[in-house]
This record gives C-alpha cells, sequence and structure tokens, in this order.
C-alpha cells in the first residue's frame, strides 16, 4: 500500500518571496506524479491546512519561506520536533499560517501525523515592496530544485519506509 502524502504550499504571494511555497505548489501540481500524492496551494489558510491534517498523511511536506541566515535561494530539508508543535497555542487566526500552530491544532484536533519535513528557502526580501509582485531572482531560481527535491523526498519515503513505521510516526529518516 502506498503512504499518503500532503505537500502544502504556504505562503503570501504579496510578500514577495514568501510566495515561494505557493510558486513550488502551483508548479509541481502541474507535473505528473503518484496518485496518492496530493498538492496544495494553502496560501495563508491556516485552518483549511487544520483540517486537511486531519486526514492523516503518512508524510506532510511544508513548501515555505525560512529566514535562516543563509544567502537568497539556499534550500533547507528540515523535520521539526513535533513535540514543539503540541506546546503550542492553537490557531487564532483563520486567515494567517504559522506550521507549529498548525499542527499544534491539527493535534488537538484528533489528527495524528506522519512525519513532517519543511522544504524551506531562503528569501531575499519578504514584506510589501509596494508596486512590485512576484519572487526575487534567487528565489524563483530555487523552484525548480525544490519541485526536484520534493519529488525526491516522496519517492525515498515512498521506497524506504515500512508499514509498522509509517503508522508509529518512526518512518526511516532520508
Amino acid at each position: 500500500m502506498n503512504p499518503s502524502i500532503l505537500v502544502a504550499g504556504i505562503g503570501n504571494i504579496f510578500n514577495r518571496d514568501d510566495g515561494f511555497g505557493v510558486a513550488v505548489a502551483s508548479r509541481l501540481a502541474m507535473t505528473e506524479l503518484p496518485a496518492n500524492v496530493r498538492v496544495v496551494d494553502f496560501g495563508i489558510r491556516g485552518f483549511d491546512l487544520v483540517l486537511a491534517l486531519l486526514d492523516g498523511y503518512d508524510l506532510t511536506i511544508f513548501v515555505d519561506t525560512v529566514a535562516r541566515g543563509g544567502a537568497p535561494g539556499t534550500l533547507y530539508v528540515i523535520e521539526p520536533e513535533l513535540a514543539e508543535a503540541s506546546e503550542c497555542d492553537i490557531v487564532e487566526n483563520a486567515h494567517g499560517l504559522d506550521p507549529v500552530k498548525v499542527l499544534a491544532t491539527a493535534t488537538t484536533l484528533g489528527a495524528v501525523p506522519g512525519r513532517v519535513v519543511v522544504v524551506g528557502c531562503e528569501p531575499a526580501t519578504l514584506g510589501d515592496d509596494t508596486g512590485h509582485i512576484g519572487l526575487s531572482g534567487a528565489v524563483e531560481a530555487a523552484v525548480q530544485p525544490a519541485i526536484e527535491m520534493i519529488r525526491s523526498l516522496i519517492r525515498d519515503f515512498s521506497e524506504h519506509r515500512t508499514e509498522a513505521g509509517v503508522r508509529s510516526g518512526k518512518a526511516r529518516t532520508l
């Protein structure tokens, strides 16, 4: 049986590079993917993502902008501590999206998250650049490599998981 996989694009297209996750999800959704993979552009709709997580995915990949001090366009694969999510306040704004709070809210409502991975991109610019919309050049250049990274995560997870490991949350690390 194939694991169920959710790829969740996160971000605000009106805040320049914050739209990275949305751009990746939009382009990834236009490619051929296995039937067990669902790609959704959640934008800033945190409550919609909470509801989706209640479906119980074996692997959830959040795609978002992540400021970690690297060069703009640097890609990261981060496996967040799910214990941190369970200790966080719930989502208080249906139109805001903090992935840790989304996970906490979904868990509070009964979701049993499988493996959670964040594919993040270092932004060049965030915020309102009045008169400008779209990703900076460095972040735009990272979209296709991020898609390839996500396809690799999906392939590796599907090939290396064990039936017992997926349901217990102990899937093999890539």
